[in-house]
């Protein structure tokens, strides 16, 4: 489990395919990890890499290495080619939960509709699959490439839920977020415990119905 308080911006440094050749093999990243800090991790341990929950399967001083499957890739953003990427170790149980619960389980990829100034901050907004709208609500929270953010609109469409999200000056620099354009893809991560609600309602109705 995650925050999605963002510990450092590390950096993709190399994409190395698993198996040349092969269009379903996966790729093997290596990760300069920035401020991160790995004295405390271990082989085995895992890593949210703009919000993707991933396992360290290398450590070598400030480096990193993780193993992407191909399916994974096919249900991220951000994951396939070398640059800058958010980092953050997982939740140890006696930390602070600065942000939310996160899992690290991309849910789905969201398009950047709009990115630009709004006084001291930024405006963020998010077109995101039916799928995922559902579980979007005002003030409630959602996960944008590893960052735990507040949503504060929702507009539901033909094409998808577009949310909106008001960026601090403070998230700008301390994330890769400030990347962002037009058109970017995004990986999202919907709040557990809205995924628990809808699984106790619906279950509910299952049973009634059965009766």
């Amino acid at each position: 489990m995650f925050t999605g308080i963002v510990a450092a911006v590390g950096r993709i440094e190399s994409v190395e395919p698993e198996r040349a050749g092969d269009p379903d093999a996966g790729v093997r990243l290596t990760i300069e990890a920035g401020t991160l800090g790995l004295d405390d991790v271990a082989t085995g341990d895992s890593i949210s890499i703009q919000g993707a929950c991933m396992t360290a399967v290398e450590i070598e001083g400030n480096r990193f290495t993780v193993d992407v499957s191909r399916e994974s890739l096919n249900c991220t953003a951000g994951l396939d080619v070398p640059g800058d990427v958010n980092l953050e170790k997982a939740l140890r149980a006696n930390d602070r939960l600065g942000g939310h619960l996160v899992s690290g389980h991309v849910d789905g990829l969201g398009v950047v509709t709009r990115f630009a100034p709004v006084g001291e901050s930024h405006e963020l907004r998010v077109l995101a699959p039916h799928s995922i709208g559902r579980y979007l609500a005002f003030k409630g929270s959602v996960t944008v490439n590893g960052v735990s953010l507040t949503v504060n609109a929702v507009d539901d469409r033909e094409a998808g839920c577009e949310f909106s999200i008001n960026l601090i000056p403070h998230t700008i620099e301390v994330t890769t977020l400030k990347h962002l354009r037009e058109g970017s893809k995004v990986n999202l991560e919907i709040d557990v415990i809205a995924r628990y609600v809808e699984r106790m309602l619906s279950a509910g109705q299952t049973a009634t119905a059965l009766k």
